[in-house]
């Protein structure tokens, strides 16, 4: 074959360079650790941390189709069965009251742009 030293040289650094991207999203930035600022005080979220990490824009989606579409305004929590008002802005706003400090630095960590605002109130705390 060839020049199979230059070829076998060139197959390496392409696999470099196109692996590149992956390996350093690994190096410098922590994901979890946003610096997100919780609610102060003894308040009950509709559901637990890690359910609401995960699912929270799910969540709000379902919220969405069952109080416009549906006229369903209750939702029975899964951790406490507790009923809540199916409300962004009169449920969760209540305790997530600043935006720059708890949303916006998370979704901005995760590269995140959701399309709340484009309706709601922008929340500015108290």
């Amino acid at each position: 074959m060839y020049n199979a030293k230059g070829v076998i040289i060139g197959i390496i650094v392409f696999v470099i360079i196109f692996a590149s991207p992956f390996w350093l999203s690994w190096i410098g930035t922590d994901y979890t650790k946003t610096g997100v600022v919780l609610p102060q005080g003894e308040k009950q979220c509709v559901e637990d941390t890690e359910f609401m990490r995960a699912n929270h824009m799910r969540l709000l989606d379902e919220w969405r189709d069952q109080a416009l579409r549906e006229e369903n305004r209750a939702y029975v929590s899964h951790l406490s069965g507790k009923t809540f008002v199916i409300s962004l802005q009169n449920t969760c706003m209540k305790c997530h009251n600043n935006y720059a400090s708890f949303c916006e630095k998370c979704h901005v960590a995760n590269s995140v742009y959701p399309y709340c605002w484009t309706c709601h109130i922008l929340p500015e705390g108290k």
